[in-house]
């Protein structure tokens, strides 16, 4: 693959600290907040949201629109695994909102303390990844055994711990030792969604998992979906909390009632997500 095809498709990937300013977006005045986000928060200001690099599309998307509503309120978004910006939060990283994609990282927030307790907002499912070409010819699970190359997230990330977890129970179709067959295969583990699905579109993989929502955009003609049955596959549940001691409590409060009301709501299903 040429450089420059590569550095485009690296790009789709990039999460970085993402600062979305609202005049740049035909922000202008003072508008009604949106239904549902509760209370106007004082205008202007700064909300810093700590997110799961899966909901990178839908929260920058949302972004703006919080704004609009928050009086010209800034928000800068940063995208990691969550296990990753929960040890981030623990060093004492300045945060107001932190939005995980499992269970056990949420709590090992609330557990020490970081945060205050969380609000459900959406749901979402892992799928296989294969590249558009699918030239190793695997058309699921039950072919993961076979001499091919899987990508696959680090046991702390949520995505690499649920694939594992889809793993153990696919053994109850395809008989004891599957998974520890299927991880023999494992070229590469990585740390976010992202990364382990930008390595099955550069066909440095023949296969890995990530979230329904992330195939989207550029990437979706790039890779080819394969749907894990619905018996073996684990339903993610994301979660969002404001942070104690939030520099901004109020905003932070303020971007959580939001996740819950009609316009979030519908911007997270056009990305793929199933909002509560």
């Amino acid at each position: 693959m040429d450089g420059g095809r590569r550095r485009a498709i690296q790009g789709l990937f990039l999460l970085t600290l993402v600062t979305i300013f609202p005049a740049a977006c035909g922000l202008r005045g003072r508008e009604a907040p949106a239904e549902g986000s509760g209370r106007r928060a004082a205008a202007g200001g700064e909300v810093v949201v700590f997110a799961a690099a899966s909901l990178a599309d839908a929260f920058t998307e949302l972004a703006p629109l919080f704004a609009r509503a928050h009086g010209g309120a800034r928000v800068t978004l940063n995208f990691a695994g969550s296990q990753q910006l929960r040890t981030q939060l623990a060093q004492g990283a300045r945060a107001d909102v932190f939005a995980s994609a499992d269970e056990p990282n949420m709590e090992e927030a609330v557990r020490a303390g970081l945060v205050e307790p969380p609000v459900p907002f959406a749901r979402n499912r892992l799928v296989l990844v294969v590249p558009a070409d699918n030239p190793a010819g695997i058309e699921g699970l039950g072919d993961l055994t076979r001499k091919h190359r899987l990508v696959l997230g680090v046991p702390e990330a949520p995505f690499g711990r649920y694939a594992r977890q889809v793993l153990a129970r696919a053994e109850g179709v395809y008989g004891p030792g599957f998974a520890q067959a299927v991880l023999a295969n494992v070229v590469s583990q990585e740390a976010t969604v992202r990364q382990s699905l930008a390595k099955v579109a550069l066909g440095e993989a023949d296969a890995g998992f990530c979230y329904r929502s992330d195939v989207t955009g550029a990437v979706a003609s790039r890779v080819r979906v394969l749907e894990i049955p619905e018996e073996l596959n684990v339903v993610v549940t994301y979660r969002v909390s404001a942070v104690k001691g939030a520099p901004h409590p109020d905003l932070a409060r303020a971007w959580v009632a939001f996740l819950r009301s009609p316009a979030a709501r519908e911007v997270l299903r056009r990305h793929g997500l199933e909002p509560f």
